[in-house]
């Protein structure tokens, strides 16, 4: 059930009410920097996301589904299987028929999109260019609703929400198949702008109109 206005402190529901759209979600996780976990793995609820003042895409991915719930949008997430088993999550939502998503990353092109694909797996190919460096590529892809935790308190937790992370490992994936001619394409591009800037981060991928604008903190 979705909580009411009295299970949030006022910092909360503060947040909530400002943030009403999947772009001001954006906006708003973007000026948080992003939670390294230099110290300890961490798998924070929108509570403790406020109160340490960073996030993972995960943690993000959740803070954006206690808001946006708040609002009239399901509290879904997406998740993007790597080769590499560095997996990529996000708050997928539909507007006007249309999918975009909500997402915070440690690269560029890993962010949120705008409402403009026909299907959740558009929207994951969306992410499949940008998701190639020396070792990732998307292979699969699933959607949970965060409903389907019944009474566990992913939102508000003052512990480790670790369950979520076994919820998104457990559930159905989609298989996704990157053709070897794009993928080989999109490696080489990278490696070589790598070589050429080491600590870059890579933005010339052609789909960058369907990104939502904003940048975020490091």
């Amino acid at each position: 059930m979705t909580p009411a206005k009295e299970s949030f402190t006022q910092k909360e529901w503060k947040i909530i009410c400002i943030n009403r759209t999947p772009f001001r979600v954006q906006q708003f996780l973007n000026s948080l920097p992003y939670n390294h976990e230099r110290r300890e793995k961490t798998l924070r609820s929108f509570r403790q996301v406020l109160r340490r003042g960073s996030a993972h895409c995960l943690e993000a991915a959740i803070s954006a589904a206690v808001i946006l719930e708040q609002h009239g949008y399901r509290p879904l997430l997406l998740d993007l299987r790597s080769a590499d088993n560095l997996d990529h999550v996000m708050f997928p939502y539909r507007r006007q028929g249309k999918w975009g998503s909500v997402a915070r990353s440690r690269d560029p092109g890993l962010h949120g999109r705008k409402p403009l694909f026909r299907t959740i797996r558009d929207l994951v190919d969306s992410y499949a260019e940008p998701y190639v460096d020396a070792s990732g590529r998307i292979i699969g892809f699933g959607v949970c609703d965060l409903a389907g935790l019944g009474s566990y308190d992913w939102r508000l937790s003052e512990r480790n929400v670790r369950k979520v992370e076994n919820y998104l490992i457990s559930m159905p994936h989609r298989p996704f198949r990157m053709g070897e001619k794009r993928y080989r394409y999109w490696l080489n591009r990278y490696l070589n702008y790598r070589r050429r800037y080491p600590a870059g981060k890579p933005t010339y991928y052609s789909n960058r109109r369907s990104w939502t604008p904003g940048y975020p903190k490091s």
